[in-house]
């Protein structure tokens, strides 16, 4: 786990490494030499609040920008058309053609990516079936809600099969049966080899679906490795206690939570878990459960952006 830009060594095996990727738009860097790769056949969180760079670095990864500096590669080479058409991609703006009918829209994105017309609309039929919108096939876009156009989106994002597939903020505007839905097809379509990079700022989605992520804030990286690294490094300051109630007082932290009994701390550096236990005892209360947890993936993203921030 790292945090910062580092020189990625070289691996043939990695789907997308972006490597020292900077751009600046007048006297604002938005990325700031920005670098991580995934590994094919992974599902890869990509994360950040709003504004961070996210969408500018995938928007470079495809070359639909232009980097100031740094480089990319997918699949080993250079985002040239050909390697491309191994990439699905849905952007986090709904971008169909409002007036078109949705097996048009589908067959002009499938033969984008290299699909013949035929093969096109037999895979538009398949996806829009998986999706729920069977029926929908030959509905016009500017009938639809917003979740379904991003499901009909998303459809045409894996209509060719993609080797590699790069979803922005994917998850807008659905409900939960389809979130639940996309996630399911998430793992078929890793299950098939290709890899997968989401960009959000939903923590639970990506500890639910990656092992890996990175995190950025400002345009520059704060933290990359596996997510499970990330929390352990972390656990020792996070203690969960379970009690009908608290004291008026516990030494040593400097955040709470409850909930229904639970009680979670935030130990100041120097504390450490006897001084909250001992806070309990000394109170009389009954302590039911104690417990050094892991944090959750929210609390290492609020944690390591106020520290850039320099909030803490």
């Amino acid at each position: 786990m790292t945090g910062g830009s580092t020189k990625l060594p070289e691996r043939p095996s990695a789907a997308l490494r972006v490597d020292g990727l900077t751009k600046t738009y007048g006297d604002r860097r938005v990325v700031d030499d920005v670098s991580f790769e995934l590994g094919r056949g992974e599902v890869f969180g990509f994360l950040g609040p709003n504004g961070s760079g996210k969408t500018t670095t995938m928007r470079m990864a495809l070359d639909l920008i232009k980097p100031d500096s740094g480089t990319v590669s997918i699949f080993g080479s250079p985002p040239t058309r050909n390697v491309l058409r191994r990439v699905g991609y849905l952007p986090e703006e709904r971008g169909l053609f409002q007036r078109a009918r949705v097996v048009d829209v589908l067959r002009y994105m499938g033969r984008l990516k290299g699909l013949s017309a035929s093969t096109a609309e037999e895979r538009a039929s398949e996806m829009m079936s998986r999706v729920g919108l069977g029926e929908h096939l030959g509905a016009k876009v500017q009938g639809l809600s917003r979740g379904m156009a991003q499901l009909v989106q998303f459809a045409g994002a894996l209509l060719h099969r993609p080797d590699l597939i790069i979803l922005d903020e994917p998850f807008g505007g659905l409900d939960p049966l389809n979130v639940v839905l996309m996630k399911e097809i998430v793992r078929e379509e890793q299950a098939r080899g290709a890899a997968v990079i989401f960009s959000t700022h939903i923590m639970s989605d990506v500890e639910e679906l990656c092992e890996r992520a990175v995190l950025i804030s400002d345009g520059q990286v704060l933290v990359y490795g596996p997510i499970l690294e990330m929390k352990e490094a972390r656990a020792s300051s996070t203690i969960t206690v379970v009690a009908d109630r608290q004291p008026g007082d516990v030494p040593g932290v400097d955040r709470v939570e409850s909930s229904d009994g639970h009680y979670s701390y935030r130990a100041q550096d120097g504390a450490s878990a006897d001084t909250v236990l001992r806070a309990f005892l000394d109170a009389g209360i009954a302590v039911r459960r104690f417990e050094v947890a892991l944090p959750t993936l929210n609390e290492v993203f609020i944690e390591e952006v106020r520290r850039a921030r320099g909030d803490r």
